[in-house]
């Protein structure tokens, strides 16, 4: 489970959130919708250790009953995705999936899991592929490995469907949810987008909580 526990965040003078608190369980999508400039990405930021030196937040964040807003963020266990998926263009997909692969993962194994989350994906033959050579729906899909190859506690979706046609969006959409609830991941989302509502989901109106 992911909860975030009374957090409040501040630029100079401006208080942009004030005591949010929510609980994601696991495999559970939670949506925040508002206005640009009300605080969505920089709680994101601040949940994944990465918030900016002239803001100020105060609160808690706790995955799988373990405190995290006070660790480096390659031991929170979060998975990010963002509107651009950010491959590295000089390697293959493959290469940028073993990338994301725990260390733990050892020898011929790393290569089976790729090529098993490409099959599931719908991408098999893709390891060598280059990432230039991708779709847009291709490259949203790799990413996503990407993220749930690094065996996430839990994951952030900050519109990520936003660049893609409505067809390719409402599929990918689809998919990325299946893998979330099957895998048991909690997933808190960004969207401006009511259609990226799952209908056994949950919304909350950031302006709610300023």
């Amino acid at each position: 489970m992911l909860m975030v526990t009374d957090f409040s965040l501040s630029l100079r003078q401006t208080t942009l959130l004030h005591q949010v608190s929510f609980s994601v369980q696991p495999g559970e999508i939670l949506t925040l919708m508002g206005p640009s400039g009300s605080g969505k990405s920089s709680l994101f930021a601040w949940m994944a250790g990465a918030l900016a030196g002239d803001f100020r937040a105060e609160g808690e964040l706790w995955i799988n009953a373990r405190r995290c807003d006070n660790l480096p963020t390659e031991q929170r266990g979060l998975g990010l995705l963002f509107q651009d998926p950010l491959l590295f263009e000089h390697f293959s997909v493959g290469q940028n999936l073993l990338l994301a692969l725990p260390a733990t993962i050892k020898g011929d194994r790393r290569k089976a899991q790729v090529l098993d989350a490409l099959n599931a994906a719908e991408l098999e033959g893709f390891f060598h592929r280059d990432p230039a050579t991708l779709s847009g729906g291709q490259r949203a899909r790799v990413s996503l490995l990407r993220a749930l190859l690094a065996q996430p506690q839990a994951l952030l979706l900050d519109e990520p469907f936003s660049r893609l046609d409505q067809h390719l969006r409402a599929q990918f959409r689809r998919w990325v949810f299946a893998e979330a609830r099957a895998r048991g991941i909690p997933v808190v989302q960004v969207t401006h987008d009511e259609a990226d509502v799952p209908a056994d989901g949950c919304l909350l109106p950031i302006a709610n909580w300023q």
